[in-house]
């Protein structure tokens, strides 16, 4: 399941890295809806909010589908049919919708079925893995590029910053019985586990269990584009998106992240397995904290030798392009450090 994620970038920036093109080629950033909500998080948890993209045509009946709109919704779908007066009286959990049974439940089905899809943003996930009466947090998300080590321009620029994790997800609106408000909120659909992420959670891909393990993610502008434009790609086309994914990374983090309280950069720090779970407040420490912290601050462009010099394992499925363990291993070589080392499941 996906049950904690963090999506740390301001919202400007957030913006930025959500740049595409319409049907007619033209660049654009989605617009913001109630984008005074957005609390950029290292640490969210279900019946929190989040930013989710959708089709401009949801909120504007006349709107070119193809158009993006950034919104902040809570994580926890409410179905729209839903008749008691509090959200919260909802019986079942609406965090994840399992891929195979999306189509056959209630919940999800009718929103589905509307063209209510979403893209759930995140700088990525969080899974625990079972050793020894302990759980080990693990931070799983996209292959990063060198730049996306740099800091991030600023202005109109090309983004070039974290490339955020894209996770499918369907959407609803729930009024309130007695008026009020509109409460716009959302699941993640969710896979079998990848080959290389499931040693994190064995029970995820036991065969004939059928358990979904992990987000189903969009990986690409197309697939991007596939699941929002609802008008133009019927809900059992867009379907066919949902599938697991080789195309990520990922690294074991402090226990910190357990506590939902915690919401710093520690959260997403790497850490080395085999020595103390906890991050040592260390200079090079501090220094990793500080540059993951500068996403949101906005703090001047960073020198190469400015960046943070880290060690920690990571694990990466094969890929003949460049992955961000790729790129710290590179740069690690450079400044003299040893390599991150793969980790054996």
């Amino acid at each position: 399941m996906c049950g904690r994620t963090a999506c740390s970038l301001a919202a400007d920036n957030l913006r930025r890295a959500c740049a595409y093109r319409d049907r007619r080629g033209q660049h654009r950033q989605p617009e913001w809806v109630r984008g005074e909500r957005y609390q950029p998080s290292y640490n969210k948890g279900p019946q929190s909010s989040g930013p989710v993209l959708l089709s401009r045509r949801h909120l504007h009946q006349d709107a070119d589908s193809s158009e993006r709109v950034l919104m902040d919704m809570r994580w926890g779908l409410v179905p729209s049919w839903f008749k008691q007066d509090n959200p919260s009286k909802l019986q079942f959990n609406t965090s994840n919708c399992r891929s195979d049974t999306m189509l056959k439940k209630s919940s999800y089905k009718g929103a589905l079925l509307k063209g209510k899809r979403c893209v759930v943003l995140a700088d990525g996930f969080y899974e625990w893995q079972q050793q020894s009466g302990e759980k080990q947090p693990y931070f799983i998300y996209f292959p990063q590029t060198k730049d996306a080590m740099d800091k991030e321009a600023e202005g109109d620029e090309e983004w070039k910053g974290w490339r955020l994790l894209t996770m499918a997800g369907i959407f609803d609106c729930w009024e309130p019985p007695s008026g009020g408000e509109m409460l716009y909120t959302y699941t993640i659909i969710t896979v079998d586990a990848s080959k290389d992420v499931s040693f994190i959670h064995h029970r995820q891909v036991r065969a004939g269990k059928g358990v979904a393990g992990m987000p189903a993610i969009l990986d690409g502008d197309e697939a991007i584009r596939k699941w929002l434009d609802f008008a133009e790609v019927p809900t059992q086309e867009a379907v066919k998106l949902i599938q697991p994914t080789e195309n990520v990374v990922f690294h074991p983090v402090s226990t910190f992240v357990n506590n939902i309280r915690n919401n710093t950069p520690e959260c997403v720090a790497p850490i080395e397995l085999g020595a103390k779970k906890e991050v040592k407040h260390t200079p090079s420490n501090k220094m990793m904290l500080g540059w993951l912290k500068s996403s949101q601050e906005g703090s001047p462009q960073k020198k190469e030798n400015d960046l943070p010099k880290w060690k920690s394992q990571f694990i990466h499925s094969p890929s003949p392009k460049k992955t961000s363990a790729d790129v710290l291993q590179q740069w690690l070589g450079k400044q003299g450090q040893p390599a991150a080392k793969k980790l054996k499941a």
